[in-house]
């Protein structure tokens, strides 16, 4: 909606609501003249009445008590001698004179005066006035408060929105963070300036003004800068960076200015900005040009962490997990002089992170954390967190006292794999199921190179997962993102043993479409081998490259070689894979009679674990080939 549309609107609201205040002022001001007209017009008819001859006879007969004479109205209330106390007056219509029924009273002694109704309609005027007037008044207060303070919110609309918070609000200590003992050494030094600057100033050395914090999402980044605010005891500004972009221009840099502002009234402190790619984001570049709200906040934002003006005592932390896309002015020495990778942890580093969110947790004393932290390579300080959690739900929903090791395998499970669901009866498709799962469990046992069986199951899961084999993966291996060739062509090798089960056992024509996955993984890892690490014989040349898409850099991938060498690449991806297929089917072929006796077992038990899977396979590959052969 454009601005003169919006103008337009608020222009028909308003001519509505002068309209409605119009009519109800209208109707307020009829109200009284209609509730203070005449009462005699809405009086009810009397049971007893008299002309004022037959008043003037009763009064000279003496069967009049008392009368009371209203001129205004213009009539008299008259009460007889014999009128019962609660009976009502009878009303008598006067005339303009009345000297002749005065006279009257007087010779006989009536007792009579003289009442005005002026006075009470005067006293309701005013009442039915007031009545009116101050809801009217009270209407107009609270219109003149509305547009106070929407003035006053206009007034506002560039300042900060950053949540100030003091060491008591924040309560996070360095021994709260576990698992990033790199990052928590870097940033010691930081605790020690804001709290013993001359230690640093005696010698000349200046603490970084910036420090970038660059870590996968769940890794501790936010939870990190609260433990600096903690230890050093100092203000702490938290604000994220799409709070400072605002549709209207100059908005956002005005919240920086207001922001800084409020920090060097509170210096020395810090000041944490989380998610700082929202509003850091390169200059000028992207898809359908740049946007000028945003750059005019990070011109701000540079000039006032290295500008015209210092800023002494304030420390700038930011948080992302995307400093590729970061613009080069913002992370140049003099603004973020530092970047500390906050990575996942290491098999330690999940030990000591399990070992921290244990504390307000009732585990029982069998588990093994340690086998936990082996379990979970990969996992974040988000993930492990969650999944003890997860743990201690599934322990509530069992009715069992504490958390056992089988709550904390489920939950595993159901974070990297998904939820359990009812198991299949038994039938083709279960069967099926379990010579494919078998097919991957027996390679990853028998090749060399492959990681060891963790277990197999034939349990379904969430997502349309019918079973799964699970392995331990290396750690080291996972950490240093050394993969050795060995490794991936077993790896392909074992993903495609499921297919090579079911071709094995059922046929080509009976073959499922539940290798589709296996085959995506399969196509990956086979294209990375030719094309980025140099592992086949088209040579050490890197011909394609990770590049994600997002705003700001290319999004389609640029073809580094000619089609000819396309041609061969998607040669060598197929090679891999259908060497690996067929060395795959050997090896099912060759232990046939293995296979078909762990699926019997696997049919029966839904899930054998990787130590006696590797038992029963080590017991049958023992066994002379030829009787192998004679009892398949």
């Amino acid at each position: 909606m454009t601005n003169l549309a919006k103008k337009a609107l608020k222009k028909q609201h308003s001519r509505k609501r002068v309209s409605w205040l119009g009519a109800l002022a209208a109707s307020m001001i009829m109200f009284p003249g209609i509730m203070t007209s005449s009462p005699v017009l809405a009086q009810k008819p009397e049971a007893k009445t008299l002309s004022y001859g037959q008043l003037l006879q009763k009064t000279e007969q003496g069967e009049v008590r008392k009368v009371e004479i209203d001129d205004t109205e213009q009539i008299a209330k008259v009460y007889l001698v014999d009128q019962k106390p609660e009976e009502k007056p009878i009303v008598v219509k006067l005339l303009n004179q009345n000297s002749e029924l005065i006279n009257k009273l007087k010779q006989k002694n009536v007792e009579f005066g003289q009442v005005s109704s002026a006075d009470s309609r005067v006293a309701m005027g005013i009442l039915l006035n007031l009545v009116w007037i101050l809801p009217l008044v009270a209407l107009m207060l609270l219109l003149l408060r509305r547009s106070a303070n929407a003035s006053n919110q206009a007034m506002n609309f560039g300042k900060s929105r950053a949540r100030f918070q003091m060491e008591a609000k924040t309560g996070v200590k360095f021994d709260d963070v576990a698992g990033i003992e790199e990052a928590k050494e870097e940033l010691q030094e930081v605790v020690t300036f804001l709290k013993q600057p001359e230690k640093f100033t005696a010698v000349g050395a200046k603490i970084p003004k910036g420090v970038l914090l660059v870590g996968s999402p769940g890794t501790g980044k936010t939870l990190l800068a609260k433990a600096i605010s903690g230890e050093a005891g100092v203000p702490f500004f938290s604000i994220s960076g799409s709070e400072f972009v605002e549709m209207f221009v100059g908005v956002g840099a005005s919240r920086v200015r207001d922001l800084f502002k409020k920090a060097k009234d509170n210096a020395p402190c810090i000041i944490f900005i989380d998610e700082i790619d929202a509003v850091g984001r390169q200059r000028g570049v992207g898809i359908g040009g740049g946007n000028d709200e945003r750059e005019q906040t990070l011109n701000q934002l540079l000039t006032e962490m290295d500008g015209f003006e210092g800023n002494t005592g304030i420390i700038i932390i930011a948080a992302t997990n995307r400093p590729d896309v970061l613009d080069a002015a913002l992370l140049r020495p003099g603004r973020f002089d530092r970047q500390v990778i906050v990575d996942v942890p290491d098999r330690k580093g999940r030990l000591s992170i399990l070992q921290v969110h244990a504390r307000n947790k009732k585990i029982d004393p069998s588990v093994s954390l340690e086998a936990v932290a082996r379990r979970t390579p990969g996992f974040s300080g988000a993930d492990l967190a969650n999944l003890l959690n997860e743990a201690a739900i599934l322990t509530a929903r069992r009715r069992k006292e504490a958390i056992t090791q089988l709550e904390i395998e489920d939950a595993i499970d159901r974070l990297t794999i998904g939820m359990t669901l009812n198991p299949l009866m038994d039938s083709k498709k279960k069967r099926l199921i379990a010579y494919h799962e078998v097919g991957h469990a027996l390679l990853a046992t028998l090749l060399p190179h492959s990681d060891p069986l963790n277990k197999v199951t034939i349990i379904p899961r969430s997502g349309g997962i019918g079973g799964f084999s699970q392995q331990v993966y290396n750690e080291e291996m996972i950490d240093s993102g050394l993969y050795t060739r060995a490794w991936m062509k077993d790896r392909i090798t074992m993903v495609l043993g499921g297919k090579a089960a079911e071709v094995e056992v059922f046929g080509e024509a009976e073959a499922t479409g539940g290798a589709s996955s296996d085959l995506k993984m399969v196509t990956n890892l086979a294209r990375k081998m030719v094309t980025m690490y140099g592992m086949s014989d088209l040579g050490l040349v890197a011909l394609e490259e990770n590049n994600d898409a997002y705003l700001g850099r290319d999004w389609m991938n640029r073809s580094e070689y000619s089609e000819e060498m396309s041609v061969k690449i998607d040669r060598k991806v197929r090679e891999i894979a259908v060497s690996s297929y067929l060395e795959a089917r050997q090896i099912i072929r060759e232990n046939r009679y293995t296979v078909d006796r762990l699926v019997e077992l696997l049919i029966e038990q839904e899930t054998i674990e990787g130590e006696q899977f590797r038992k029963i396979v080590s017991e049958y590959t023992e066994l002379p080939e030829q009787q192998l052969v004679i009892s398949s």
